[in-house]
C-alpha cells in the first residue's frame, strides 16, 4: 500500500482512490516549531491548513487546495515511561511502525484496529477502532497530546492540562489544531489467542449477547447474499505462542484473502450476475483456525485488496435488527455486493465526538470494491443506518452534516464552541469540516 499516493503534478490522492485534490503548496517539517511556523505563514498568505497522514480516510477529510501539511519526518518515539507506563510518539509514525517498536520494547497497546498502515494522529483523530468488550478504540487509549493551534502555539492536553481540550481533541477530525505528538497507555506485551471459524449467520444473531460477553474482542464478517460468516474470537492467552505457519499463513492471509480475493472482486466488477455464486464460495473457502501470537500480529491483517467503505457505530441494542435489516433490503434489492459486511464493538468512552462517545456501540461496515459503483447499496444501508441514531465514522464515506450530528452527539455543542476559541477564524477549515461541523 502506497501511503499517500501523491500524484503528477501536485494532485494528491486518497488510498481509496475516491478523493483527489491539488493544494496549493506543500511542506513537509522536520520539527514542530517548524511546523508552528507553517501555521503561521499560511494564516499570514490567506491559506487553509490541513495535516494529512497516509490518506486512509475515505472522506476528504484532510483534502485542501491551501497548505498540504504532510508529517512523513515527524516520526519515531519520543519517550517510553516505564512507571507511568505511556510512550510518547510523534504524530506522523505509522501504527505499523509503533507496534513494532513497541515489541522491541516488550510493550504493546491493549487493542487496535485491523489495518496499521494509518499514522498515529490520523488514525486517532478520525476514531479508528479495533473491536473490544472493555477495551476501546486508539483514541481511548491516549492520556496526553500535543497540539499546534491557529496562532502557531503549541498546547499540551491531558486530563490535568487544558482537560477541555483533551476532552475533544483525542477524536479532533483536524479541526481544533494539528496533532504533533501522542502519548498512549501501554502494558506489557501479552499474547492472545484468535479463534476463526465459519458460522451461520443466524446462530451469530441469536447468540450475539453471549459471544460478545464471553470474549474480550469478538467480531465476525457477514457475507451478502448468503447466511454464512467468519467469527474472531481474541482472549489473552498464557502461552505458549503458537503463530500461524508460515504457509498457512501465506494461503490464508495472501492467496485467499488478497489474491483470490482480489480476483473475484475482479470477476464480480466485471460481470455482476457472478457474485451471489462468488460470495457463497468465498463464504466458505476459510476453514477455522486458532493462533496465538502478540497481539498486533492477531488484530492486524494485511489488506490488498482496495475499496470504499461506510461504517456507522449504532447502540448495541440495535445491533441485531439493523443487521436483520440490511440483510433484507440486500434481498430484495438486485444488488450485487462483492464484499464481506464487518462487524464490531466498543465500550461508551468519554470523548466528545468519538463514535462511541456516551453509549455502547456495534459497528457495522459495508464496503465495495475499488471502481464498482458503490452509491446505491451505501446509499440504501446509511438509510438504515441513521433510522437507529447511528453515528458514521469519520473517515468512511457518509452523506451527514452537522445539524444530523447535533442530533446524535450529545456533546456536539461542546466540540464546536471549543473550535470557536481555538480556530475562530477557521484556518483548518475545509469543505468536510464545514458540512459536518458547520460554517
Amino acid at each position: 500500500m502506497s501511503s499517500t499516493a501523491s500524484g503528477k503534478n501536485g494532485t494528491w490522492r486518497n488510498w481509496g482512490g475516491n478523493v483527489t485534490v491539488r493544494p496549493a503548496r506543500e511542506v513537509v517539517p522536520a520539527s514542530v516549531d517548524e511546523l508552528a511556523a507553517a501555521v503561521r505563514q499560511a494564516a499570514e498568505d490567506g491559506l487553509k491548513v490541513k495535516a494529512v497522514g497516509s490518506g486512509h480516510s475515505f472522506t476528504a477529510i484532510a483534502a485542501t487546495d491551501g497548505v498540504s501539511v504532510r508529517p512523513q519526518l515527524l516520526t519515531g518515539i519520543r519517550d517510553i515511561d516505564r512507571k507511568a507506563m505511556t510512550v510518547t510518539v510523534e504524530a506522523g509514525t505509522p501504527l505499523k511502525r509503533l507496534n513494532v517498536a513497541l515489541a522491541r520494547e516488550g510493550l504493546s497497546l491493549t487493542n487496535m484496529g485491523d489495518i496499521m498502515e494509518q499514522t498515529v494522529s490520523g488514525a486517532t483523530s478520525t476514531g479508528t477502532h479495533g473491536t473490544g468488550r472493555e477495551s476501546a478504540s486508539l483514541a481511548a487509549q491516549i492520556r496526553e497530546l500535543e497540539l499546534v493551534t491557529a496562532d502557531g502555539s503549541v498546547l499540551t492536553c491531558s486530563e490535568k492540562e487544558n482537560p477541555e481540550v483533551f476532552a475533544a481533541a483525542r477524536v479532533g477530525l483536524g479541526a481544533l489544531g494539528i496533532v504533533t505528538a501522542i502519548t498512549f497507555a501501554v502494558e506489557p506485551v501479552f499474547l492472545l489467542t484468535a479463534r476463526e471459524e465459519p458460522m451461520p449467520l443466524d446462530r451469530v444473531l441469536a447468540e450475539f449477547d453471549q459471544l460478545r460477553t464471553e470474549n474480550e474482542h469478538f467480531e465476525f464478517y457477514w457475507f451478502p447474499h448468503t447466511g454464512n460468516t467468519n467469527t474472531k474470537r481474541n482472549n489473552r492467552s498464557a502461552g505458549p505462542p503458537q503463530p500461524v505457519g508460515q504457509l498457512a499463513g501465506w494461503f490464508e492471509d495472501e492467496f485467499l484473502s488478497n489474491g483470490v480475493f482480489h480476483a473475484a472482486q475482479l470477476l464480480g466488477r466485471a460481470v455482476p450476475p457472478v457474485v451471489p455464486t462468488v460470495a457463497r464460495i468465498s463464504s466458505t473457502a476459510l476453514s477455522a483456525r486458532s493462533y496465538t501470537d502478540i497481539p498486533y500480529k492477531v488484530f492486524t491483517s494485511p489488506r490488498r485488496v482496495r475499496f470504499v467503505e461506510m461504517e456507522y457505530a449504532v447502540p448495541r441494542e440495535a445491533l441485531v435488527d439493523t443487521l436483520r435489516e440490511l440483510k433484507a433490503m440486500v434481498d430484495r434489492s438486485g444488488l450485487r455486493v462483492n464484499f464481506p459486511v464487518e462487524v464490531r464493538t466498543a465500550p461508551a468512552d468519554d470523548i466528545a465526538l468519538s463514535t462511541a462517545s456516551a453509549r455502547d456501540s456495534a459497528y457495522v461496515a459495508v464496503h465495495m470494491f475499488r471502481g464498482t459503483p458503490y452509491q446505491a447499496y451505501f446509499t440504501a444501508a446509511e438509510r438504515i443506518f441513521t433510522a437507529h441514531e447511528g453515528r458514521p465514522h469519520w473517515g468512511k464515506v457518509h452523506t451527514r452534516d452537522a445539524d444530523y450530528f447535533a442530533g446524535v452527539y450529545p456533546r456536539f455543542g461542546e466540540f464546536t464552541a471549543l473550535r470557536d476559541r481555538l480556530d475562530p477564524d477557521r484556518l483548518f477549515q475545509n469543505d468536510y469540516l464545514r458540512r459536518v461541523l458547520g460554517p
